[in-house]
């Protein structure tokens, strides 16, 4: 498993979301019809930040080696993000289904970082 691939698509996934939160909170607000309010605001600015910061923790680490005892605390980090966003995503949808695209998207890649991560998490890395 090329973990490189894997922590720069991570990288690129949550960057976008995060800068996107960090400056489009209005936009990304009225699109899933929260409304506005300052303090939701500040909380998806916030959070973006939280994923901004993940990015360019996923990016530095892309070269370094992943897996099994190696990179444990970034690889579990990871998979606890992932998982955790993959499943309340789930657990979502399943009971609304007429949530837009973009949260099905989201759903779809969390649950395969967090899957992948997982693999990362148990498997020793393979030298390439």
């Amino acid at each position: 498993m090329n973990t490189k691939i894997i922590m720069t698509a991570s990288a690129i996934f949550l960057a976008i979301v995060g800068l996107s939160l960090v400056f489009f909170p209005v936009e990304v607000a009225n699109y899933l019809n929260f409304g506005f309010q300052s303090l939701l605001i500040l909380a998806l600015q916030v959070m973006g930040g939280l994923f901004f910061g993940f990015a360019m923790l996923n990016w530095m680490s892309k070269g370094g080696v992943i897996g099994g005892i190696y990179n444990k605390p970034l690889v579990t980090a990871n998979m606890a993000q992932f998982m955790v966003g993959g499943l309340a995503l789930l657990k979502d949808l399943i009971h609304h289904l007429e949530k837009p695209p973009v949260i099905w998207i989201l759903a779809v890649l969390y649950t395969i970082f967090g899957v992948l991560f997982a693999i990362l998490f148990v498997r020793s890395p393979v030298k390439g």
